[in-house]
């Protein structure tokens, strides 16, 4: 699977265009591990750098930007890849579960 397809990428604000919203920052795209726990929420996309601005879930919570071409190197145990939720709906940062 496409972990960012044309139209999807579209739809994410640029870089900083959601600075200063906080908790009202809306996630777009919901990337994730199948075989752990971490997860990454886009907010903001440069499709020049492939950079995005959002949520990781990990060892811990962090905001700040991670980059699409090193989510699509990332191979897990028996060859699994990093997936895009098919099902995720935008959700602003406040309502993303388990966020503290």
């Amino acid at each position: 699977m496409k972990l960012l397809t044309k139209a999807t990428a579209k739809k994410i604000p640029a870089l900083y265009e959601q600075d200063g919203k906080g908790l009202e920052a809306t996630a777009y795209v919901k990337f994730f591990t199948p075989w752990s726990d971490w997860t990454w929420y886009a907010f903001e996309f440069d499709p020049d750098s492939n950079l995005f601005f959002g949520l990781v879930k990990g060892f811990e919570h962090e905001l700040g930007y991670f980059s699409l071409l090193e989510l699509e190197e990332i191979s897990g145990p028996f060859g699994q890849k990093i997936e895009r939720d098919l099902h995720f709906e935008p959700t602003q940062l406040k309502n993303i579960p388990n966020l503290l």
